[in-house]
């Protein structure tokens, strides 16, 4: 197992899965990850001006924030608690936020979105919103779109 003893790291390609996995207080800075199952099980993590390419990006952390990122991810960003995008572009992104909270501002198109828990979410259009209300409240989750396409 690796042990990361730094706190921000910058300017790096890293290819490779499980990167970040268990992480806690990092920044990231100007980075290429292509990477399956990046920031898993992350806490008080920030990745700044960085391209991320891979499945379920995210999932099970919390206090994760993306600034200025381009992120193609199947099922990314899901059982998330606090997950923030800005100014963020989301490609080839489907069933997205599933379970978790989130503050998002894209800056593109979202393939899907699935079951977001609560939180406020802002694209250019988003192809499918799927709610299941057995699940979750859609009321919690508040949708800005130019346009919606189901």
């Amino acid at each position: 197992m690796w042990k990361l003893f730094c706190n921000e790291l910058r300017d790096f390609t890293l290819s490779g899965n499980y990167s970040f996995d268990g992480a806690k207080n990092i920044e990231v800075h100007n980075a290429k990850l292509l990477s399956k199952d990046a920031f898993w099980n992350c806490e008080n993590v920030t990745v700044y001006d960085s391209l991320i390419i891979g499945e379920y990006l995210g999932w099970n952390s919390k206090n994760v924030r993306f600034v200025n990122c381009t992120i193609d991810s199947l099922q990314g960003m899901c059982y998330m608690d606090n997950v923030e995008l800005e100014n963020c572009k989301l490609l080839n992104t489907t069933l997205a936020f599933e379970y978790s909270t989130v503050k998002a501002d894209i800056v593109s198109t979202i393939d899907s979105i699935t079951n977001p828990y609560e939180g406020m979410i802002r694209a250019e259009e988003i192809k499918e919103i799927i709610f299941e209300e057995a699940y979750v409240d859609p009321a919690k989750t508040k949708i800005e779109t130019r346009e919606v396409l189901a």
